[in-house]
C-alpha cells in the first residue's frame, strides 16, 4: 500500500508541475516556434514599451504586438532585454523579433524588417531653463543618448547626405551613453548633462509628463519604425506587415494611438496603409 501511495502522490506532483508550467493545455496543444512571437523590448521606453503603474508591461508597441498575435492565433511572449544585447538574443533564438520603437534606417542589412509603420525623428531635448535654444547652442555642452540607439548612429555618422550629424557632435564637450532613456532624463533634470538626444516619441512622452521642465530644440533626422526579425525570417515579417494593415483598416491602430495620445503619441505619424 505504501508503494502505491507514493506512486499516486508522485503522479499528482507531476501533474501539478505540468499545470504550473503550461496551464490547462495538453502537450499537443503547446505553441510551437512558428506560432509564438517572442518580443524583445526595452522596458524603459515609454510610450512604446515600459512598466505601468500596476507593475505590468504596457505600451503602444506591446499592445500592437498583442493585437497581431490575437488576429493570427499566435502566442505572445514579452521579453524585456538590455538594448545592447538585442542582436545576441535574436541570433540565439531567445527572442524572434525586436518590437519597441525600432528604427529601420541604417539597419537594413542587419535585419529582415516588416514594412515601416510609424514615422519618427531623432531630436534633442534640454531643460526649459537652460538657455539653450538651438542645436548650435550645444557647442561645448554635454549630450547624452542611449547605448546602440538611432540617435547615437546619427551623431556618429559622418555622411551628412545620409543624415549624419558627426560634424555637430564634434562641437560637443562630450557625447555620453547610458543604458536607458529614463535615466538619461533623470541626468538631464539634475543638471548632470546639458541635453538628451532621443526619439521624438521619447521626447514627447517626457515633455508631456513634465512640460515645465523640458523643451525640444531641434531635429537631427527623420526615420521610421518597423518590427525587426533575424535576417531571412521573411515569412513572419510579411505576416506581421499584413496584419498591421488589417488592424489599421479596422480601426484598432487608431484606438491604440488615442490610448497613448496623452503620452505624446499621434495617429498622424502612422504610415502603413
Amino acid at each position: 500500500m505504501k508503494e502505491k501511495l507514493v506512486a499516486v502522490v508522485a503522479g499528482a506532483l507531476l501533474a501539478l508541475s505540468a499545470t504550473a508550467l503550461f496551464g490547462c493545455s495538453s502537450a499537443e496543444e503547446q505553441p510551437t516556434g512558428d506560432n509564438v512571437l517572442v518580443v524583445g523590448f526595452d522596458q524603459g521606453y515609454p510610450p512604446y514599451g515600459y512598466v505601468g503603474t500596476d507593475g505590468e508591461f504596457t505600451g503602444f508597441d506591446l499592445d500592437l504586438a498583442k493585437a497581431v498575435c490575437d488576429k493570427n492565433g499566435w502566442t505572445l511572449e514579452l521579453e524585456p532585454i538590455d538594448w545592447d544585447t538585442k542582436d545576441v538574443l535574436l541570433e540565439s533564438g531567445s527572442i524572434n523579433c525586436i518590437w519597441n520603437g525600432f528604427t529601420v534606417e541604417g539597419r537594413e542589412d542587419k535585419y529582415t524588417f516588416s514594412d515601416p509603420y510609424m514615422l519618427n525623428e531623432q531630436v534633442v531635448v534640454v531643460r526649459a531653463d537652460s538657455g539653450i535654444d538651438s542645436l548650435e547652442d550645444l557647442n561645448g555642452k554635454t549630450v547624452m543618448t542611449q547605448v546602440d540607439s538611432a540617435a547615437l548612429d546619427v551623431l556618429t555618422n559622418e555622411d551628412a547626405e545620409e543624415g549624419g550629424q558627426a560634424e555637430l557632435a564634434a562641437t560637443f564637450a562630450d557625447l555620453q551613453q547610458i543604458g536607458d532613456y529614463n535615466n538619461a532624463f533623470m541626468q538631464l533634470e539634475s543638471g548632470a548633462v546639458d541635453a538628451v538626444a532621443c526619439d521624438l516619441s521619447i521626447a514627447a512622452y517626457q515633455m508631456s509628463a513634465k512640460p515645465d521642465m523640458f523643451k525640444q530644440i531641434g531635429t537631427l533626422s527623420s526615420e521610421h519604425y518597423a518590427v525587426g526579425f533575424a535576417k531571412g525570417d521573411t515569412e513572419r515579417a510579411a505576416a506581421v506587415t499584413e496584419t498591421l494593415k488589417e488592424l489599421n483598416a479596422d480601426g484598432t491602430v487608431k484606438e491604440l494611438c488615442d490610448k497613448y495620445a496623452d503620452q505624446g503619441l499621434t495617429y498622424d505619424n502612422w504610415v502603413l496603409e
